[in-house]
């Protein structure tokens, strides 16, 4: 499948919330180390003409701290880039490597979901067995500042996330307001290596109905999800739902894996097409064997994007898979990472991609089957209950949470489907599917 040697990075994003440095992107190993650019004149003029721009301002700005030389040419880089499309963008040294981390699925850090409330950093879960969570931090919590710096009203989510990684074993005093008490705390917490579980919420649910849920599609999302999907037939699953709401994409490659066992080796699951012709790539199942044939329902929303709407696109177009809940993102396209001089990067739309059946989403989303539409009070508070499955006691859950737990309708909905599925099978006479 990969037949280029030193192929670029593809990912496969869409930025979201922050989890405190949680992630969201990228696949098939191809870096672009440097640049051999053959002579071109219309190149050798535009650059001559953004040079002479960049002069006239270094020597003629009236500050001449604000116009060096080397500030104007990223900010340059950067309008240049980004100018593009949302996806394309340039990475300065601390940004790229905070973004390579992410394609890990692990970083450095204290373990705790926010977002911005109204200008305020506010702490959406801590996630388990973390420095946040043993330390007391709560839902609700207002983040005030970070190492004695006030956390501004105007901070961007990326600049807390920044201010909040760090090395492993190095120390953050992150002031927090409690809103419930009014007390204000600062709290010292030493940064810890924080793994990213891409597969959560293994269980077999009532009618033997499997379920898994995927936050993100990073390097080991394809090995956990065949495991997970194991462990499920071993428990007795017959058939199962695959959540992928709120799911920002990732890794090329690794939507590729998770869906890779509903297919027959050598069929195609999806594939990318530049700018000519030649440039088409098919990702196809490799894994020997019969390819798994349970019933399959996977929810999606309107946060379901990227590298999910790979794995939702491929098993709807083939029929492998009923698709409940609501319209997805539709990003549709493919970033190939190449790397820069002085730890620099450079994340480029390059492609594309496409179902099998050559359908692009990009800009269009993919529409359920089965249309189950959430209140936004309603999304927001599962999406809360997801983030901690392991949280089953009421009274836990409604100091924790503030709220009492809800009925998921769209993961109802997927259970009535199918259940559906089973009794057709039943009446049609076929056989239960293996």
């Amino acid at each position: 499948m990969h037949t280029v040697p030193g192929m670029f990075k593809r990912i496969l994003t869409l930025t979201t919330g922050a989890l405190l440095g949680v992630a969201l992107t990228v696949a098939t190993v191809r870096v672009a180390t440097a640049w051999n650019l053959f002579p071109n004149r219309d190149l050798s003029r535009s650059a001559s003409y953004v040079r002479e721009v960049m002069q006239l301002v270094g020597e003629n700005y009236v500050d001449e701290k604000a116009a060096q030389y080397e500030q104007l040419a990223k900010s340059a880089l950067h309008g240049m880039v980004e100018s593009l499309d949302p996806h394309s963008e340039f990475l300065e040294a601390k940004d790229n490597q905070e973004f390579e981390e992410d394609l890990v699925g692990e970083f450095g850090g204290i373990g705790i979901q926010v977002e911005t409330r109204g200008g305020k950093a506010v702490v959406i879960t801590p996630m388990a067995g973390t420095p946040g969570e043993r330390a007391g931090i709560q839902r609700g919590d207002v983040i005030v500042s970070i190492d004695g710096k006030p956390v501004e009203n105007t901070a961007t989510m990326d600049g807390i996330v920044s201010r909040l990684r760090g090395k492993p074993k190095t120390q953050v005093l992150v002031g927090v307001f409690r809103p419930a008490t009014k007390v204000t705390m600062e709290l010292s917490l030493v940064r810890e290596i924080i793994k990213i579980e891409s597969v959560r919420d293994v269980r077999v649910m009532p009618d033997d109905i499997g379920y898994v849920q995927l936050t993100e599609f990073s390097e080991h999302t394809g090995e956990q999800f065949t495991k997970a999907l194991e462990q499920l037939l071993k428990d007795g699953a017959t058939s199962v739902v695959i959540d992928m709401r709120n799911n920002p994409g990732g890794l090329l490659d690794a939507a590729v894996e998770v869906a890779e066992p509903f297919f027959k080796k050598g069929e195609l699951i999806v594939y990318t097409q530049g700018r000519k012709p030649a440039d088409r790539e098919d990702y196809k199942a490799e894994a020997d064997g019969a390819p798994l044939t349970i019933p399959v329902a996977i929810l999606i929303n309107a946060g379901s994007a990227s590298a999910a709407e790979v794995v939702t696109g491929a098993l709807k177009d083939t029929g492998r898979a009923v698709v409940v809940g609501e319209r997805s993102f539709g990003k549709g396209s493919v970033q190939s990472v190449f790397k820069l001089k002085n730890g620099e990067g450079l994340r480029l739309t390059t492609a594309k991609y496409y179902t099998p059946s050559g359908v692009s989403i990009h800009e269009k989303g993919i529409a359920p089957h089965v249309d189950v539409v959430m209140t936004p009070e309603e999304d927001s508070k599962l999406r809360r209950q997801r983030s901690r499955p392991d949280i089953v006691d009421p009274k836990e859950f409604k100091e924790r949470f503030g709220f009492e737990p809800i009925v998921d309708r769209q993961l109802q909905a997927a259970v009535d489907v199918l259940k559906g599925v089973r009794l057709l099978d039943v009446r049609s006479g076929r056989p239960a599917s293996q």
